[in-house]
């Protein structure tokens, strides 16, 4: 009986113990579950500052706050678990603490974003730079791991060492004692077998984990979705050990679903599957995975590929060895773009866990998908003319430039054409917009295909294009080459409104090196060979040095311009400014006139050019703005509502170092008079010398004085300063006005003008307002203000105080603006 008491006893002892280390196995698969998400919430928290700091989207921010909320819970459970460990509780105190600098950095980089420094703040993840408080992190992570694995292996080993003993006893014990060693013996291997399940587990999520790392890290350097996906894809096979991994998205067009990418498998299994999503089985209203996936917007799983009957391929998958698969749908604003179909050798391996890993990387790729196409968009739309789809401007230079070092580089010459439509105004106005607009697409459709290649032909304004040869071996040939193309332009007929039309052009041509070697002086001379071209009767010109030197003007005239200051011949026209929502007069343009004794009253495009050659626009300028603010102050001592007087400024005046101080005296003759005072400065004034404009610009609005920039969106470098630029009002330029009611391209960039505008803050004013069609396009785009002859015309100033600025007190005793 003692016998047999001691073997129950120790036998009772290890079935004690084993169940001791299996509770114990459990306590250390619990502590590096919640580990391993603590981990993957701070990386989300580091990855949706990292997103913001490159794109400025709220989204990211959202998420990092929502992943440092389940930070915080993995933090306090494994608080909880670790209690008896003094070690461990030490090092989640120094998480604690990293987490805290993190956040730190985290809300410094924001308030970097939200400035005019935002470049700063993406700067070190474009750098590939990480954050040193995450690096920290990881380690302290990685040594908590690596000591709950260490106490396991002990406690594991003075398990195996107590089963080796009770094994001993059983032996030589009886019958009793070799049944309750056999219930031991089964207890214990019940508890390997649930250890090595969980490590397995573990181990699971640690690949995945790691997957979606290298995925989320991916998304930062890809430039467009087929990148995006072949990335993922083979990430998930690599880093994830997947077996197979594809993704297909959605052609809303064509009702279809179809593969873009995949890793994995051999291509005999992925060319099955395309065939079927090809054939009339692919549809979205099919029985795939993927269509019900994409029709209930949820994720669709099978755990036993070898006996789920709702799979198509389940037979070839079970003889490639395929277990699991699952299928994501990607979704954007609810709606779904495509899927991404994961497949594993591993029998029920699609648990809860992975499950939610992998729903929040498919969410993550689908918010890369969108942030990309966004991106497309804005590239576009920065890049390319909204009517034709050729380049733009700004485009066509860069593009110039590039062959420009090819040239260079393999020592051979290039050439650009300018090319003027000839009588497209008169053919414009005399069928209307809509016909001008076809004409357009048409022409730049001809020039397209017979230069070969799109991305040869740009349009740079209305009826201009302009076309590069990348290759010249001698003028003779581009002239023998112009020959020809201008006969089979002058010969082809373009459809428009059933007839039939044909067009003739004038092109002019710059040669690179011979005649400028930068792209901006080389369209500059190919612009004033088309200019002697159309002043001509040749059909095209080369350019020549003579045909930039400027004439110079006759003495009578120059004399005539200095005297004028001097005769007080010049006057200052008001047209008036509204609020397109009032109604009311909110502003007025001066607008200088010439009084000259010869001509009569000559409007500035004739004049001004002049005054800026001769250097006396200086002296004009400083006339103009004490003339207005003399005005202006006028109004002020007669009650009159008093708006503030827009004043146009030269390049010469804005480069002229003494500027500044001439607006401080303009506005010095009464107290708070830059209040009244606003100065129109286009666009490509400012950007010939960028950083001196913001210094002068920041001191002239340190008097009060308000900033506009006239003709807005006719350049095309200042998106890139905007942000920089201290100004206060953009003035949407005429053109895109009138374009405006007449090509969906006019409306939308009107739109993304004002939208612009609207996030910066400043005020917009459309210029050219002449239809009511216009005006109420503007009032449903929330454009503020207003100009242009639907109102009024500029008029002397007499008249403007009688028609805009007459006086009648309300009962109120404010001035109401007629």
């Amino acid at each position: 009986m003692a016998v047999l008491l001691g073997v129950g006893i120790i036998a009772y002892r290890s079935v004690i113990s084993s169940s001791e280390s299996a509770q114990w196995a459990q306590h250390t698969n619990e502590v590096l579950e919640h580990l391993a998400n603590l981990r993957l919430g701070v990386e989300s928290i580091e990855g949706g500052y990292r997103d913001f700091a490159l794109s400025g989207s709220d989204a990211f921010l959202q998420q990092s706050r929502a992943s440092a909320l389940l930070a915080d819970d993995e933090q306090r459970a494994l608080r909880a678990l670790t209690v008896d460990n003094p070690r461990q509780q030490e090092r989640l105190s120094t998480i604690t603490e990293l987490r805290q600098r993190m956040a730190e950095r985290g809300d410094t980089l924001v308030g970097l974003r939200r400035s005019p420094a935002a470049e700063e703040a993406a700067a070190p993840f474009r750098s590939g730079q990480d954050d040193p408080h995450l690096s920290a992190f990881r380690l302290v992570a990685r040594d908590m791991e690596m000591e709950e694995r260490r106490l396991l292996q002990e406690r594991n080993a003075a398990a195996v060492d107590r089963h080796r003993e009770t094994q001993v006893v059983l032996i030589v014990g009886s019958t009793l004692a070799l049944l309750i060693a056999a219930l031991s013996w089964w207890r214990v291997a019940r508890d390997r077998t649930e250890r090595k399940k969980a490590e397995d587990g573990l181990k699971s999520l640690n690949r995945l984990y790691a997957m979606a790392t290298g995925i989320s890290a991916s998304m930062v350097r890809v430039r467009d979705r087929t990148d995006l996906f072949n990335r993922a894809c083979r990430t998930a096979v690599e880093q994830g050990e997947f077996e197979m991994a594809w993704i297909a998205v959605v052609e809303p067009n064509e009702n279809r679903i179809v593969p873009v990418a995949w890793a994995g498998h051999d291509e005999p299994v992925m060319s099955t599957i395309k065939a079927h999503f090809s054939s009339n089985e692919g549809t979205l209203q099919g029985n795939t995975l993927a269509a019900r996936a994409i029709r209930e917007k949820a994720v669709i799983i099978s755990n036993d590929v070898q006996t789920d009957p709702s799979l198509i391929f389940g037979k070839m998958h079970a003889d490639s060895g395929i277990r699991s698969l699952a299928v994501f749908p990607l979704i954007i604003s609810g709606d779904p773009i495509g899927v991404f179909t994961l497949y594993t050798s591993k029998p029920e391996f699609f648990d809860a866990a992975e499950l939610l890993l992998l729903t929040e990387l498919a969410g993550n790729v689908a918010f890369a998908v969108d942030h990309l196409e966004r991106q497309e968009r804005l590239d576009r739309l920065a890049n390319y003319d909204t009517l034709t789809g050729l380049a733009n401007r700004r485009s066509f230079l860069e593009r110039v430039t590039q062959h420009m070092l090819t040239a260079t580089k393999e020592g051979h010459k290039m050439a650009v054409f300018l090319i003027d439509l000839e009588r497209f105004k008169k053919l414009n106005d005399s069928l209307g917009r809509a016909v001008g607009d076809a004409l357009l697409k048409q022409v730049a459709e001809w020039l397209a295909r017979n230069a070969e290649n799109a991305d040869l032909v740009a349009r740079l304004d209305a009826d201009h294009f302009a076309v590069v040869l990348p290759k010249v071996m001698s003028e003779a040939n581009v002239a023998r080459g112009l020959e020809k193309t201008i006969v089979e332009f002058t010969k082809h007929e373009f459809g428009l409104n059933d007839a039939t039309y044909r067009m003739a052009a004038k092109i002019g041509v710059a040669v690179f090196p011979d005649d400028a070697v930068d792209a901006d002086a080389l369209m500059n001379n190919a612009e004033a060979a088309l200019k002697k071209a159309k002043a001509s009767r040749e059909r095209y010109l080369f350019y020549a040095q003579k045909m930039t030197e400027t004439v110079a003007m006759s003495v009578g005239i120059e004399n005539r311009l200095r005297r004028a200051l001097e005769r007080e011949e010049f006057v200052l026209h008001y047209q008036p400014k509204i609020n397109i929502d009032s109604g009311k007069v909110t502003g007025a343009e001066a607008l200088i006139r010439w009084n000259d004794p010869v001509a009569g009253l000559t409007p500035p495009g004739r004049f001004i050019p002049i005054l800026e050659d001769t250097g006396l626009i200086h002296d004009v300028g400083r006339w103009a703005l004490r003339k207005a603010m003399e005005d202006y102050q006028r109004w002020r001592n007669d009650g009159r509502p008093a708006v503030r007087i827009s004043v146009n400024v030269s390049p010469l005046q804005l480069r002229n170092r003494d500027f500044v101080a001439e607006i401080q005296e303009a506005v010095s003759i009464a107290p708070d008079l830059g209040e009244g005072l606003q100065l129109e400065i286009t666009e490509s004034v400012i950007m010939q010398d960028i950083d001196l404009s913001i210094d002068s610009l920041l001191a002239i609005r340190a008097l009060g004085v308000t900033i506009a920039i006239d003709d807005f969106g006719t350049g095309f470098s200042s998106l890139n300063y905007l942000a920089k630029i201290p100004v206060d009002t953009l003035k949407i330029d005429r053109s895109f006005v009138v374009e405006m009611a007449s090509a969906t391209g006019g409306l939308t960039l009107v739109s993304v003008i004002i939208n612009l505008a609207r996030a910066l803050r400043l005020n917009t004013v459309a210029e050219g307002v002449e239809t009511e069609e216009q005006l109420r396009q503007l009032r449903l785009l929330g454009c503020e203000e207003m100009q242009g002859y639907l109102f009024g015309r500029p008029v002397p100033v007499e008249t403007f105080e009688q028609k805009y600025l007459s006086i009648q007190v309300s009962d109120g005793g404010h001035f109401a603006v007629n």
